[in-house]
């Protein structure tokens, strides 16, 4: 298995991020959003990640080309669920299905304890097998069904909760 090298993410890493997360609109399978965002939809979500608190982490392979990002991201924004995280992961279409994805989850598990986090989330649609699978084979559990909650296109699709306690 290649190796895959995390680093911050800086600004101008935010177009190719982007695009990655674009890669997964038309699937219907990974995200909530219907069209594409730009770069300028996502500047404050960008701002609010912080490399000493919320990092989002670009990931590359050995030769430095962007292959996908990973993040960690506040849960519901109130201080009592500081140590509670949402875990993102999106992989550039042409990495996909190699492996990576358990590569990148392993290195958020292992790096969570250093910004204080104990609770790992996972926010996945439940028709998205693949993702579902991801974070069982690292023992997230179902924590919570939100049935029908989201509509695409003409389809209603269930939302997943899946977490894991690591401290």
């Amino acid at each position: 298995m290649p190796e895959l090298n995390y680093r911050d993410a800086k600004r101008e890493d935010l177009p190719g991020i982007v695009d990655i997360y674009n890669s997964t609109v038309a699937s219907r399978m990974v995200t909530a959003d219907l069209r594409p965002v730009s770069v300028a939809d996502r500047e404050k979500w960008f701002a609010d990640h912080d490399p000493r608190k919320r990092p989002l982490w670009v990931v590359e392979n050995a030769s430095g080309e962007m292959v996908g990002w990973c993040s960690l991201q506040s849960f519901y924004g109130r201080q009592a669920y500081d140590a509670t995280v949402e875990v993102s992961i999106y992989l550039a279409p042409e990495q996909r299905g190699k492996g990576f994805g358990k590569q990148v989850l392993q290195y958020c598990i292992n790096q969570a304890p250093r910004f204080g986090i104990k609770t790992l989330l996972g926010f996945i649609f439940q028709h998205n097998i693949p993702s579902l699978q991801l974070f069982y084979h690292f023992g997230f559990k179902d924590w919570g069904l939100l049935p029908d909650i989201a509509r695409l296109d003409d389809c209603e699709r269930s939302l997943v909760i899946v977490g894991k306690r690591i401290g």
